[in-house]
Formats: C-alpha cells, structure tokens, sequence
C-alpha cells in the first residue's frame, strides 16, 4: 500500500475548458487559468508525491477521447479511463473506481479529485497528502477541508474537533448548504472548514464501510466493473448495472454516516471552477477590476469577467458586475449574482430543442471535426486529423462529400484509387463510393469537407474497416 492512485471526477467542465493567461489559445477553447485545461492542471499539481501511479480518470463517454488526448500531452501514457453511460453522483464514480482497482491490485491507497478544482499553493496540498496516506493505511477515511474566506451559501461545511492528533481531526459534523446569517455566523467565530469533496482512503476501506452503509452501491458498483466492455483505452461501465447505482454524493452515502473520518484543514486558496463567478475570482485582474479573455474593448467597465473565443470580438459599455461569455453556438450575459442559473437554461434549450447547442468540437479517436456552416442540402466541416491517424474505411447511402487539404498531406481511398492530396488539392466522393482518409506523416493534416445530400446525419456511415475497432 505505498502507491497512490489519483481518482479523477471529470463532469465535463474540466476536460473542455482552459485556465486564463493566453489571450488567444490556439487549441480553441475557451481559457481559464494556465495554458493546460483543468483536468491536466488536476494531475500536474500532483508532481512531486510518492508513489504515484497514473489516474483513473471518470467521465463520460461523450468526452473519452478529449480526455485520452489530454493525458498524451502531458505525458500521462497510462490512465485508466472509466465511461459513465449514465450520469450519477461522486458514490457512484468513486465505488466504480474503488471496484476496478481492486481488479488489478490487492489495495492501493485511493486520492479522489474533481477535475475543475483550483488549489493555488501545491505545497501544502502535497503536505496534506503526505498526512492522509499515513491515515488512510490506519483504515480511515480522510476528507481535505479549507478555511472558508468569505460568506459562501454555495458549499457544505465541516465542523471538524478542537483536538488534533497526528496532524489530523475528527469530524463532529456535516453542515449542508447553509443559508446566509448562517454562513456569516461560521465565518465570524471560525472553526469551520468547507467541504472541498477532496478524499483519500485505502479501495478496501471505502469497500468495507460502503458495505456497512450502502450495500447495493457496492454491489451495483461491482457488477457495472465486471460486465463492464473494454473499448481501445476505455472501460464502459455496464449501462444496466451503474444506471441502477443512485444518483447520490459520497458525503450523503457514506461520510456523513462514518464515525471514521478524519478531516486534515489546507490553509491555501480553493475554488470549485463551477460557475462564471468563480472564474473571475482567480483570474488577473485588470485595474477596473475586469477579468478579460479573447478580444475584448471595455469602455467604463467595472468588475466584470468577459470571455469571447475565437476571432469574434465583444466591446462592453457603461456595464459594471457582469458575466458575458460567448460561444461559438451561445451568448451569455447574466449578473453575477444570476450566472449560476446556466445550469437551468441550458436544460431548458434542451428540453425545448428550439436551439442547436451541440458541442462545438466533436472528439474523434483520429482528431476532431467541427462544423463551419450549414443549410438546405449542405454542410461545411472543419477536420483535423492527427498524425499517423485514419479515419474508418465507410460509405455513406444518402450524402456525398468534397474534400479540401487545408494543409498537410491526405492519404485518400476514393472508389478502387488511392492517392496523395497536397495542400490546396481536393477530390469528390459521390454518394455510395467507398472511400477512408489518412494521414501517414509526422504532421497534423486538416482538411475542408463539404458535404452534400438529403440527410446529413452522423448515423449514415457503413463502416468497413476501422484500426480502432468501432462498428458504429
């Protein structure tokens, strides 16, 4: 038990989204803190801790290759990728982990993480680490806290002991969300923490007292990791089984019942990246007090974060204590105090299906395409094709295709020919020709695709030979 296995909760935000310093990122998303996303800063802050073995990471299927490709580029060959087929609370994600790593060792001592956490002094994270292992091999169940710096309603809170042994406290209670004279009322006399949802415990220890305290999670989790199908680098968790686990946190499933946890206090800025207001916190500010990313002219502008990718540009006005984010698909300008209601809206432009607020970048094991323009009987694709990546052989019954080289060179099957296309070649691909994409070189190839048709939807692909196993 002297390894170390980060267990990383990836929601989405921290796999899509970049911290602030680039004003013009070049991998196009949208930037937050640093130049890597959340979820590669997660696992950077890491570095320097013994023992350590590469992640498992928890996301969902829709961003498994995001999440692979940002692993390769900071050197991390070996995750282990975990696919969520349904969304479920932190028990779920950690049991399932938990279940899958007791597969391949006898116990390893677990370090549980959310990707879109931003912990400002890594040392004293490290420090804290250091104190939890030696707790976590005493068989407990250890929870970081950090002291509240404001009168935050947003979080839970801890009232950890007045005592202190071995560097650590036991915990007296969890406070849910506390409403705001509460709140106050704990800023003001101190000896509170918040609930940071930051843990560390042996994979047999959160087994045994889950067991104790949620029999189905463990059973449910144990049948989603042996039924579960391995796809390339991934493990899809069984659909049936991990879609029966409740939708619950570890807090309200377990540590709020255990009278064995500890808490261990970090005395470092901490901040849930999970909402718009929370960005402006940690970003630079300017000396009206904005937060800007991307091309923004602010005019008597105060106190405000505004945040606009690619090449289009937002000039703000007379405007003070705002959130205004564009997207290529979506605007958003809210007070600050109201930007945390995204979360509704997004679901009601789902549920109405009135607006097309599909991902901007769709992953692909070879690259990612995106779409550039639409309409009646056509659409226009952006394609970037990693190096030594090809796309499947395939066929399409209802759509033809036109490809451009942008840059790079294409390796293209059309019909019974294969050739090389250079920058500024293309070729026509009429509808039911076999044809497959290909980039042999050391370089990234793009490609322009115009497609033509009477339906132009993803499922009309025959796949007939694919190097990364997919049939759909």
């Amino acid at each position: 038990m002297n390894k170390i296995v980060p267990v990383i909760l990836s929601g989405g935000l921290g796999t899509r989204l970049w911290p602030v310093s680039q004003q013009q990122h070049p991998k196009q998303y949208l930037p937050l803190i640093s130049s890597n996303t959340m979820l590669q800063e997660t696992i950077l802050r890491l570095i320097g801790v013994s023992g350590l073995l590469d992640p498992v990471i928890v996301c969902n299927a829709d961003h498994r290759f995001l999440v692979a490709e940002q692993c390769q580029e900071i050197g991390i060959d070996n995750p282990t990728i975990l696919l969520e087929p349904v969304a479920r609370g932190t028990s779920s994600a950690i049991a399932v982990s938990a279940a899958q790593l007791l597969k391949e060792h006898k116990d390893v001592v677990m370090l549980v993480l959310s990707a879109d956490h931003f912990i400002q002094d890594v040392n004293v994270l490290h420090q804290a680490i250091n104190i939890a292992k030696h707790q976590a091999r005493k068989e407990k169940l250890v929870i970081f806290g950090t002291i509240p710096s404001d009168i935050n309603t947003g979080y839970g809170y801890i009232k950890p002991s007045k005592d202190i042994v071995d560097g650590v406290h036991k915990v007296e209670d969890f406070i849910e969300k506390p409403d705001f004279e509460t709140a106050k009322t704990y800023l003001e006399e101190g000896g509170y923490l918040w609930n940071i949802g930051v843990f560390m415990f042996t994979a047999n220890t959160l087994i045994r007292e889950l067991e104790a305290f949620s029999p189905d999670t463990v059973k449910l989790a144990n049948s989603s990791v042996e039924d579960a199908v391995h796809d390339l680098d991934f493990i899809r968790l069984d659909e049936r089984s991990f879609g029966a686990l409740k939708s619950d946190s570890i807090d309200y499933t377990l540590m709020e019942k255990s009278d064995n946890v500890v808490v261990i206090p970090l005395d470092t800025y901490w901040s849930d990246i999970g909402t718009w207001p929370s960005l402006y916190e940690v970003g630079k500010k300017d000396p009206n007090g904005n937060v800007t990313i991307g091309s923004v002219i602010t005019r008597e502008t105060t106190n405000s974060y505004i945040n606009t990718e690619d090449l289009h540009t937002i000039v703000t006005i007379g405007i003070d204590d705002l959130v205004v984010v564009n997207t290529p698909n979506a605007t958003l300008v809210s007070t600050k105090n109201k930007a945390q209601e995204v979360k509704s809206i997004v679901q009601f432009l789902h549920d109405t299906c009135e607006h097309d607020i599909a991902p901007y970048k769709i992953y692909r094991p070879w690259g990612w395409y995106k779409s550039i323009d639409s309409g009646a009987g056509f659409q226009v694709k952006r394609l970037y094709v990693k190096p030594r990546g090809k796309l499947s052989l395939q066929m399409h019954h209802r759509r033809a295709e036109h490809w451009v080289v942008v840059s790079g060179k294409a390796t293209v099957t059309n019909n019974e020919k294969t050739f090389v296309l250079s920058e500024g070649e293309s070729t026509y691909i009429p509808i039911g020709v076999i044809h497959a994409l290909e980039n042999n070189t050391d370089k990234p190839l793009e490609i322009v695709e115009v497609q033509s048709g009477e339906y132009l939807g993803e499922d009309d692909i025959v796949r007939f030979e694919d190097i990364y196993g997919r049939k759909v």
